[in-house]
């Protein structure tokens, strides 16, 4: 006998909850793709997207997954024999390196941890030692969902700055996208490549690039470019070259949609919705840690992502059980550990289309497979996530009421 029967709860960092009001978007013959609404759907998506990625440079979206996102970045700035410092701080930015590798690009990776933020002050270190400016980029992520870090991308520009390199600074938000503040032109950022399958709330299919002043003219000499994923093809004016070629869009109809939703519940209150969310997830997994069983991933508070918590077993133990139980039993699926957390790791996802009751219900589930099984933990980590989540917004209802009253006096 079960509890799992009802709508199946995905915690898994990507793809994330779809709404129903995307799917249902995506619910509608095809047209034409030459002119009409559908030209329309890309100019205003095109435009949508520089407001998410903070930019006035220009947007790009190809019928692909993250790493389509990445190879494009990769493709429109460099050149066969180029260098790249790859900033290691968990699973991804490895790999955005090592596809580099494979196009004939030169990597060279900053050390890091798995269980901290890149250290900006390596990062200048480094770069001052390339006096000759060998390094063409520099590649990082915003967030890792494999270990659930966030890296500070200002002070990584500024690490760059103080360094007086001039090499590319190229962000990957993939899991960051919509769910924390990422401003591209504000931070310095010249190219940044997103998907739509995480804090944009679609299916996997889509993904982005967002190109800077810089990294435009650098595209110029680029010598890796290639059809498909040539911005400067895409930028043409007939619109099947947006996509090189056949719009994919029933994909489209759900990103204008998801867009919408995300415009209409505001940016600002998009970050905080994620950012309480996240705490809640934290506060009930250091209640847990009590119990010498469980820990966090990422040691430094201030490095946990608000998109994905990564927890590991302490002991050493395996975490399969947990997750096994949670998907079984009660209908929760959790996100496995990957790369070096392969079998050591179980991963929350905090993101998208998520909301209080989906995140304590989940964090609710997981408690119950620690007591069925026997897990050592602090009790109660739900209560914990509660009362963070209470205190918050208490909180912002008193601020609210106090400016109110202060509006009010105003008027007298």
């Amino acid at each position: 006998m079960t509890v799992r029967n009802g709508r199946e709860f995905l915690a898994i960092p990507g793809p994330t909850t779809v709404p129903d009001e995307v799917l249902s978007a995506m619910h509608r013959p095809a047209i034409d793709i030459y002119e009409g609404a559908l030209v329309d759907t890309t100019a205003t998506c095109l435009s949508d997207l520089r407001r998410v990625f903070g930019t006035q440079g220009l947007t790009y979206i190809y019928a692909a997954n993250g790493h389509g996102a990445w190879e494009a970045a990769l493709t429109n700035v460099l050149s066969r024999g180029d260098k790249v410092l790859v900033l290691a701080s968990g699973l991804f930015a490895m790999g955005w390196g090592e596809m580099g590798s494979v196009m004939g690009v030169h990597v060279e990776v900053l050390p890091g941890s798995w269980r901290r933020a890149v250290d900006p002050d390596k990062l200048e270190q480094r770069l001052r030692k390339d006096t000759g400016s060998e390094i063409k980029a520099v590649l990082v992520v915003q967030t890792d969902t494999a270990s659930g870090v966030v890296n500070d991308i200002p002070a990584i520009r500024q690490a760059m700055d103080a360094a007086g390199h001039d090499g590319l600074l190229m962000v990957d938000t993939i899991a960051s996208l919509a769910t924390m503040p990422f401003e591209m032109d504000a931070w310095g950022v010249d190219v940044a490549v997103a998907g739509a399958q995480k804090g944009l709330m679609m299916p996997p299919g889509l993904s982005f690039n967002a190109a800077g002043p810089k990294a435009k003219e650098v595209h110029k000499s680029a010598d890796l470019r290639t059809r498909y994923w040539d911005w400067t093809f895409r930028e043409g004016d007939v619109h099947y070259q947006k996509y090189c070629g056949t719009p994919p869009e029933h994909q489209l109809f759900g990103l204008r949609k998801a867009l919408d939703m995300v415009f209409e519940e505001g940016l600002e209150q998009v970050f905080r919705r994620h950012r309480l969310l996240a705490g809640a997830t934290r506060a009930a997994v250091a209640k847990w840690a009590e119990g010498g069983v469980i820990e966090f991933n990422i040691e430094a508070p201030e490095h946990r992502s608000n998109s994905v918590t990564t927890l590991v077993m302490s002991d050493g133990s395996d975490p399969q059980p947990i997750i096994n139980f949670c998907r079984e039993e009660c209908g929760v699926v959790l996100g496995i550990g990957i790369g070096a957390l392969d079998s050591k790791a179980i991963r929350i996802a905090h993101m998208g289309h998520v909301n209080a009751p989906m995140i304590l219900g989940t964090l609710g589930v997981v408690e119950t497979a620690l007591q069925t099984l026997g897990v050592a933990h602090g009790a109660s980590g739900v209560g914990a996530a509660a009362a963070s989540l209470s205190g918050e917004l208490a909180s912002a209802r008193d601020a609210h009421a106090d400016a109110q009253g202060r509006a009010s006096m105003s008027l007298t």
